[in-house]
């Protein structure tokens, strides 16, 4: 299963606020609460994402083969 984990761990190193996310670069409340709830992103989200953070990809998600997948 795809955490966002390392999201919350980057936003938190780089001092950006999920309402800056939010309010700033008008990333949308429910792409947030996917992210708390480890919910599917789209690829144009995740690219957002790195963009607005200038970060890459494995600091937003991680693949966790020991979760358990809420999709199947």
């Amino acid at each position: 299963m795809i955490v966002y984990t390392p999201f919350w761990k980057t936003i938190e190193k780089k001092g950006i606020t999920t309402y800056a996310l939010i309010k700033k670069y008008k990333i949308s409340s429910s792409t947030v609460s996917r992210l708390r709830h480890n919910k599917p992103l789209s690829t144009v989200t995740l690219n957002d994402l790195c963009r607005i953070l200038n970060c890459k990809v494995q600091d937003i998600l991680l693949y966790d083969e020991n979760s358990e997948d809420q999709t199947l």
